[in-house]
């Protein structure tokens, strides 16, 4: 009975020291105010997996502990909005699209993100549907160029985000910097590699070769830097790839909605 006493004893005595005493198994509870982010994604989901990750990297990173975002995701199906793309109905997507983000707002959003640029084209249709602000890709990019001194930057992208007006004119009136993209065979190149290979999660040297060459010709073109405009393109190129300021626009636009977030 005495043995029984003594190991019940120093049971308790390693239970203590282990769970009571010892800090670490204790979550950091703390009152830490944090919005709700929403997250429209799925334009492609390869991309939307970034978003996911650098947003609670970037929070965890903030806050330590076992803190992550709080955040709601939708993510649509791309082949749906892939096609409307091709077809150019963009009054469709934009309807698919604000629908989404009134759900998200529904579901307790503070703010959305829609987790891509080239389908910032219908953000005005977007903003519209809801009373929530919309954190726009274009110029959480603009900022940070503003911030590193560049008036005159290199755009690579979808075809639609690199020709189309939507992104370049609203880079170049409300911020004034110049956008110079590749040219038109330079531009096919970027975009058939976005469609054909990131959003499909293929990654190849020979294509990320295509790409610095391009970037570099934009550098030689007078380009400060670089705008990885799409947000599958940081998969393939990287800063350390290449002398020229790259400026990733997922990057970006995830570690300004923590800060909006806890703000």
């Amino acid at each position: 009975m005495s043995i029984i006493c003594i190991l019940f004893a120093v049971f308790l005595a390693i239970y203590y020291a282990v769970f009571i005493q010892w800090d670490w198994y204790k979550p950091n509870y703390s009152e830490v105010k944090m919005k709700t982010i929403g997250m429209l994604g799925g334009m492609s989901w390869e991309s939307t997996a970034q978003y996911y990750r650098l947003i609670n990297q970037a929070v965890n990173h903030r806050l330590k502990g076992l803190h992550s975002a709080s955040l709601i995701l939708r993510s649509v199906d791309f082949e749906n909005i892939a096609f409307l793309q091709q077809k150019g109905d963009w009054k469709e997507a934009g309807k698919i699209l604000s629908e989404e983000a009134i759900n998200l707002e529904k579901a307790g959003a503070d703010f959305l993100l829609i987790c891509t640029n080239t389908m910032h084209k219908v953000a005005p249709e977007i903003t519209a549907s809801i009373s929530v602000p919309v954190l726009h890709i274009a110029d959480t990019t603009a900022e940070v160029l503003q911030q590193e001194n560049i008036s005159r930057v290199g755009l690579l992208g979808t075809a639609f985000t690199m020709e189309q007006s939507f992104y370049t004119s609203r880079l170049t009136n409300k911020f004034g910097i110049e956008v110079i993209t590749p040219n038109a065979d330079d531009r096919a190149v970027v975009h058939n590699i976005i469609y054909k290979e990131l959003c499909k999660g293929k990654i190849k040297d020979e294509s990320r070769k295509k790409y610095l060459n391009i970037i570099s010709a934009l550098a030689a073109d007078g380009c400060q830097g670089v705008i990885l405009g799409c947000t599958e393109i940081s998969l393939l190129v990287k800063q350390i790839d290449t002398d020229v300021p790259l400026f990733d626009t997922t990057e970006l636009h995830a570690l300004a909605a923590v800060n909006s977030a806890l703000s």
